[in-house]
């Protein structure tokens, strides 16, 4: 019996995930176009549900499988994975399929003698549909961890901060489907009525498409329609990129005939929305790989950008730049990406918490950099997609008292209109939440450095 293309190219793209870290977002981003459009969203529903669920599945599984699942071969685990989950989380899809369906992937991978193991152990899933690992775990915050699938030390952490109910709301938050937004690209303001015309053609096609409310010129889409969708992406005229992801870009507010840097560019989300925002600006990217800024450059082709200039460097070092030579700079750090755990929700498997602490020294020294090439009166700003004090709150901390030449801005008295209030820290900096705010949770500050 032929594997569906569907559960073929997920069992892949997880194997791909464990094996050689990939993200699944990027390797989803690439799918086969020859896939339906059906196989498609089974396919994304596949590879981001196990993953967000992969603890929890692996706790059942290890008790229907007598406590023998760790010495199972990777394929045999990913399939019992997959089986277990649509099992348990897709409801159309009847038990004998999702079963059968399994054991062929094993099959497939070369593992037949492990097939008959893989066969008895959804069987015993599907006979006893009601069993649930959390039961019979008293600590709260232990019990948490596994029926929201993260790891226990990280809900800590969020319950240090934010107390057990609120991190009980961020992590089932996590493991909803992230909402569809995108914006208009540059390449659209040179056709007349093209804005327009692309909102009208996707709101006829069933989408349900409305405005951002925390982004100016944002667009959330929802509905089926997503050929249409990758159609008009493809063709440059709109761009995929999460309302907070984008609210940086118009938070750091270039303005024409400015000098623009933007120190950790690729793959270019914002630095080709800051030069859609300032046309007239000059705007500098820089990144320390080749290779990834060749992505940002085609990216801006596809946009309809070409004035975008690019440079190699290792931002943790002395920038290849004069000093206080830019009037605005912004620093996108490398980050720990916790507040994106929707998007990838690999990355709770992968983070150890002694990566925050790197994370946030690099930060540090990055920001120190970026602020020398900072003019009187120029404005440095500072984001990550971090849900994390260390890499925030303790980074900027930090920074004013290494650096007395810069002043703290307040955010929202930037050309915001549309925030919304609670946006705004108590220390004047701007956070997003994905259980407030249904976006990626992102940090923004912003300094200026005094004449």
């Amino acid at each position: 019996m032929p594997l569906s293309p569907a559960r073929r190219a997920a069992f892949e793209i997880l194997r791909r995930v464990e094996d050689e870290s990939a993200y699944a977002s990027s390797l989803l981003a690439t799918l086969d176009d020859r896939l339906r459009s059906d196989d498609r969203g089974l396919c994304h529903e596949l590879v981001l549900g196990v993953l967000r669920w992969q603890s929890w599945l692996d706790s059942v599984l290890e008790h229907f499988a007598k406590g023998r699942l760790q010495g199972f071969d990777l394929p045999v685990k990913l399939a019992l994975r997959m089986g277990l989950y649509q099992l348990r989380f897709l409801s159309r899809i009847p038990a004998s399929a999702a079963v059968n369906e399994s054991v062929n992937l094993v099959r497939a991978a070369g593992l037949r003698s492990a097939a008959g193991l893989t066969n008895a152990v959804l069987r015993r899933a599907t006979r006893e549909s009601d069993y649930d690992p959390a039961k019979k775990i008293s600590d709260p915050l232990e019990k948490l961890a596994l029926e929201t699938s993260h790891p226990s030390w990280l809900l800590e952490r969020w319950t240090s901060s934010l107390g057990l109910e609120e991190a009980g709301a961020l992590a089932r938050a996590n493991n909803e489907p992230a909402p569809v937004a995108f914006r208009l690209t540059a390449r659209t303001k040179d056709r007349n009525n093209e804005a327009p015309r692309i909102i009208d053609e996707l709101t006829a096609a069933g989408l349900e498409v409305e405005r951002s409310k925390i982004t100016p010129n944002a667009w959330r889409v929802s509905g089926q329609g997503s050929a249409l969708l990758r159609n008009f992406t493809g063709a440059g005229l709109l761009y995929l990129q999460d309302e907070a992801s984008q609210l940086v870009a118009h938070l750091l507010d270039a303005q024409p005939g400015e000098r623009v840097l933007d120190v950790c560019a690729a793959p270019g989300s914002k630095t080709t929305l800051i030069s859609a925002l300032a046309p007239r600006a000059t705007i500098v990217g820089v990144d320390l790989h080749e290779h990834r800024l060749r992505t940002l450059r085609e990216l801006a082709t596809t946009q309809g950008i070409d004035s975008i200039q690019l440079a190699v460097a290792d931002a943790t070092g002395a920038l290849p730049f004069a000093r206080t030579s830019f009037d605005r700079v912004l620093v996108d750090a490398p980050c720990s990406g916790s507040g994106t755990l929707r998007r990838n929700p690999e990355i709770r498997w992968r983070l150890q918490a002694s990566d925050i602490t790197e994370l946030a020294m690099k930060q540090g020294r990055i920001l120190a950099q970026a602020s020398e090439v900072v003019r009187p009166g120029g404005t440095l700003v500072y984001s990550t997609c971090s849900l994390e004090r260390e890499e925030n709150e303790g980074v900027v901390g930090n920074f004013l008292s290494e650096h007395a030449e810069f002043d703290q801005l307040s955010l929202p008295g930037m050309q915001t209109s549309n925030l919304e209030a609670d946006l705004a820290t108590t220390t004047g900096a701007l956070r997003t939440w994905p259980h407030r705010h249904d976006v990626d949770g992102f940090f923004v500050c912003a300094f200026r450095r005094r004449q």
